[in-house]
């Protein structure tokens, strides 16, 4: 079991879905899930003339595990697993979330799973919306929740072995300033205090 990919997109029809390559039944193609992703982020703006900014993040598996602000133990792969149906319930609620926070026109999340490699693409995060300061306080919203409050378990191997990662305590404080806020999560409006 190699891996694949968990979608959410608030304007799609399937809110989630769980795409593999046919050949393999494993990992998806990169070119079969970029054209995959390329369809949705068409429409996910398509010709929605209310949209103003389109915020997106990438993240990526690092080859050096960083912790005190060090690199230290290279890591050769990454491991992740889920539980399945909780894993894209949490990600349908994290986006609903967002969206009861934010005025937003859309967003998508791509998450992957199984066995990644350094600079292989772990998650993308897409948030629309008419102003720049939604979409951008929506889209880190999104990640400090999927870091934090979705069921995802991260193995590492190293050249010491395997080992768990375990949550830190940076991700829970970065989770935690958006607990209480309220509409708009905090953001000003232009011209208020």
């Amino acid at each position: 079991k190699r891996g694949g990919y968990f979608y959410t997109a608030s304007d799609a029809q399937d809110l989630i879905v769980r795409t593999r390559n046919a050949a393999d039944n494993a990992t998806p193609s990169g070119n079969g899930i970029m054209v995959g992703v390329l369809a949705r982020l068409a429409a996910l703006t398509g010709d929605d003339r209310g949209i103003g900014a389109v915020v997106s993040f990438v993240g990526l598996v690092r080859e050096m595990h960083v912790r005190e602000g060090l690199h230290r133990d290279r890591i050769d792969a990454l491991t992740l697993e889920h539980y399945p149906g909780m894993t894209e319930s949490s990600l349908e609620e994290i986006a609903a979330q967002a969206h009861a926070r934010w005025r937003l026109n859309g967003s998508l999340i791509v998450h992957r799973y199984g066995e990644l490699h350094p600079a292989d693409q772990i998650v993308l995060v897409v948030v629309t919306s008419a102003h720049r300061g939604d979409a951008f306080a929506a889209c880190e919203f999104i990640m400090d929740f999927l870091k934090t409050r979705a069921p995802f378990w991260k193995k590492e191997q190293t050249p010491q072995g395997a080992r768990w990662v375990e949550a830190r305590s940076s991700d829970d404080d970065a989770a935690a300033r958006w607990d209480g806020a309220g509409q708009s999560g905090g953001v000003s409006s232009p011209g208020s205090v």
